[in-house]
């Protein structure tokens, strides 16, 4: 387990920061403890430093995982967030996107969210924003980056897209081999 760069850090942030904005700081001092962020194999993992000290205890060969993985680093060195980081990053969010009952079966395959699933959507999200996609009954589904912004939605045709995929509950099935 290692401490992030500097770059890696920035780009760490600045991916989370998107989704949402000045609460990252509240992942790292919570009131039961403080939190960190380290990288094994390209990896990104979120666990208190309690754990931390204790993992440091074993070789990074007999180490499969330790925390909760919030995403990788490609070997272009872009941030691909994980699914695994949606509990932690839901209560967070800035903006929000709830889609309708007959639109989450084709999000949870990995389909985009047209004006006709749309159920609410934050007042004045911008276009290109991180959002996180709930349900109407408020369960987080994953993660998704508005077409439009919350004015363009309101005039929008029902089949244009409103938000594009990111990332689903569904990928725990679909990816089980390379989410950990």
């Amino acid at each position: 387990m290692k401490r992030l760069s500097d770059e890696q850090t920035k780009i760490f942030f600045e991916k989370l920061t998107k989704y949402i904005g000045s609460n990252v700081k509240l992942l790292l001092d919570r009131p039961d403890g403080t939190y960190c962020f380290r990288e094994m194999k390209n990896r990104v993992y979120y666990m208190s430093e309690r754990i931390l000290k204790l993992a440091e205890n074993l070789s990074e060969d007999h180490l499969i995982a330790v925390g909760t993985c919030f995403g990788k680093f490609t070997k272009s060195n872009k941030f691909l967030l994980h699914i695994t980081a949606l509990n932690y990053l839901a209560p967070y969010a800035q903006y929000k996107v709830w889609i309708k009952e007959s639109a989450e079966q084709q999000f949870l395959y990995g389909n985009h969210v047209n004006k006709a699933g749309l159920g609410r959507i934050t007042e004045n999200t911008p276009q290109h924003q991180g959002v996180i996609v709930l349900s109407m009954s408020d369960i987080p589904l994953g993660f998704g980056v508005t077409a439009k912004s919350t004015q363009d939605c309101k005039l929008a045709d029902p089949l244009v897209t409103v938000c594009f995929h990111q990332a689903d509950i569904g990928e725990y099935l679909r990816s089980e081999d390379t989410l950990v």
